[in-house]
């Protein structure tokens, strides 16, 4: 994932209820790219979004129905 599509999706993670009272984006600017990437994946979890692989959030297997 680029440093680009990590920093979209922080702005995404930014507007959701657990962080909309504090800012998670600004350390962004100190941050490797690794670093951010972890950074990503800890307010995922913070806010419980699914966590994203290749630019996209993940959202279950493809090709799995939910109907019975």
């Amino acid at each position: 994932m680029t440093r680009l599509q990590l920093l979209e999706r922080l702005k995404t993670l930014q507007q959701m209820p657990p962080h909309t009272k504090r800012d998670i984006t600004t350390v962004s600017a100190m941050l490797s790219t690794e670093a951010l990437t972890r950074h990503v994946e800890l307010c995922e979890i913070a806010a419980g979004a699914p966590p994203m692989t290749g630019g996209r959030p993940q959202t279950g297997s493809a090709g799995t129905s939910l109907r019975a």
